[in-house]
C-alpha cells in the first residue's frame, strides 16, 4: 500500500512526524513538501530534529496570494500523483497545502485521508476555515481529534468514514517534550535567551487577521504586552517580522523580546515553562492546554473549544485593554482539566491501523 502525504507548513511537519512513525512498518509512504513554509527555521529544521523521512518531493511553491499558491500546488501535486500512483493521499489540518492536496487527489479519484478533520471556527472569512470545510467534504477518511469535531461533521451530514481517533498533536507533545527536557542542547535555550523558567510569557502572532490590521493592530497588542508583569518572548513569524520590528523601533517597547523562530523541541520547552501563552495560533492554544499552561487567544473564536473549559484558554479582542485585563485578571480552574477531550496519546497508531487494515477501501 502506498500513501502520498502532502505537507507544507510547520504544524503539519509536527503532526506528520508521529503518524509517519506509526505508518513506517505498515506501508510505503511518500512525503511531498509543497514549500508553503520555505524558511529553514520554519521547515528543514523540523525534518531534521523530528526525524521525519526526507520528503521525496519539494515542490518549492513558496509564498503568494491564496489563488496563486493553491493553483501552483494543484498543478505540481497532480504531476506527483500521476508519477507515484498512490492508493491514498493524506493531508493534515487546514492550510492551502491541505486543500490543494485534497482537490488534486479527489479529481483523480484517489481516496483522501484528512487528519484533524471536523474542526470549525464558524468564521468563513478565515482561509483556514474554508480549507478545512472543503477538504472534509471530499475526504474518504476523516480522522477527528475530538468528539466535538465528530459532531461538527454530523451537522453537515458527514458521517461515513468518520473516526474519533484523538489528537496526533498530543501524541507528539508526549513523545517530544520528554526528549527536549533531557537534551542539554535544547534546554540551553533559556540561558541563550537570557530568561528564567516561569518568569516570562510566550507569544506568537502570524494569522492574516492579525497582520492585515497593519502597524496599528500590532501596536495595540504590543501596548498590552508592554504592561504585563513578566517579559514577553515572541518567536517572530516571517509574515509578522516587518511590522513587529517597526513597532519596536517606533515605540521603544522594553518588555518585548523578539527572537527568530525556534525548532519544535525548543518551542515545547518555551511553552512548558511559560507563565502564560498569548497567541493567534490554533496549535499553540492546544499545546498550552496539554501542558497545563494558561492561554490567551488573540482571536474572536477558536476551533479548539475544548480548551475554553475552566478559563484555561480565554478569547481576547485585538484591543489593548481587553488583552491586558484577561491576561492579568482571569484565573483558570484546575478542576476543569479532569476531562481528557483529546484522547490518550495513541491517535497516530489508530490512524495507521485504520488505513492499512482497510487497504484503501472506503468505509
Amino acid at each position: 500500500m502506498k500513501i502520498l502525504t502532502v505537507v507544507g507548513a510547520r504544524p503539519q511537519f509536527i503532526k506528520a512526524s508521529v503518524v509517519s512513525r506509526a505508518l513506517a512498518p505498515l506501508c510505503d509512504e511518500v512525503i511531498v513538501h509543497t514549500g508553503q513554509h520555505y524558511d529553514r527555521n520554519m521547515s528543514a529544521v523540523f525534518f531534521e530534529e523530528l526525524n521525519i523521512p526526507k520528503p521525496a518531493y519539494n515542490l518549492g511553491v513558496g509564498s503568494g496570494t491564496h489563488g496563486k499558491q493553491t493553483g501552483e500546488m494543484l498543478i505540481k501535486i497532480e504531476e506527483v500523483i500521476f508519477r507515484e500512483k498512490p492508493d491514498v493521499l493524506m493531508v493534515y489540518g487546514d492550510t492551502n497545502s491541505t486543500l490543494a492536496g485534497a482537490l488534486a487527489a479527489s479529481k483523480l479519484h484517489i481516496p483522501v485521508a484528512h487528519v484533524e478533520a471536523g474542526l470549525r471556527s464558524y468564521n468563513m472569512r478565515m482561509p483556514e476555515e474554508q480549507n478545512r470545510v472543503l477538504t472534509d467534504h471530499i475526504s474518504t477518511w476523516l480522522f477527528c481529534p475530538t468528539r466535538t469535531a465528530v459532531e461538527n461533521l454530523k451537522k453537515e451530514s458527514i458521517v461515513r468514514g468518520v473516526t474519533a481517533t484523538g489528537d496526533v498533536m498530543l501524541d507528539s507533545v508526549l513523545h517530544f517534550l520528554k526528549l527536549a527536557a533531557s537534551n542539554p542542547q535544547k534546554t540551553a535555550i533559556f540561558s541563550q535567551l537570557g530568561i528564567a523558567p516561569k518568569r516570562y510569557r510566550l507569544a506568537t502572532l502570524h494569522r492574516a487577521e492579525t497582520t492585515d490590521g497593519g502597524l496599528p493592530a500590532v501596536e495595540r497588542i504590543f501596548d498590552a504586552f508592554e504592561e504585563l508583569p513578566q517579559p514577553v518572548v515572541i518567536p517572530i513569524h516571517p509574515r509578522t517580522r516587518p511590522l513587529a520590528e517597526r513597532a519596536l523601533a517606533e515605540r521603544g517597547y522594553r518588555n518585548i523580546k523578539l527572537i527568530d523562530p525556534v525548532g519544535y523541541l525548543e518551542m515545547l520547552l518555551l511553552t512548558d515553562n511559560a507563565v502564560q501563552v498569548l497567541t493567534d495560533s490554533g496549535g499553540l492554544q492546544k499545546e498550552a492546554w496539554f501542558m497545563g499552561v494558561p492561554c490567551i487567544t488573540l482571536r474572536g473564536e477558536t476551533e479548539w473549544v475544548e480548551t475554553l473549559a475552566g478559563n484555561w484558554n480565554v478569547l481576547a479582542k485585538l484591543e489593548t485593554e481587553d488583552i491586558l485585563r484577561k491576561a492579568t485578571e482571569i484565573v483558570p480552574d484546575p478542576a476543569a482539566r479532569a476531562e481528557k477531550p483529546f484522547g490518550d496519546g495513541h491517535a497516530s497508531e489508530r490512524i495507521a491501523g485504520i488505513l492499512t487494515q482497510e487497504r484503501a477501501q472506503p468505509q
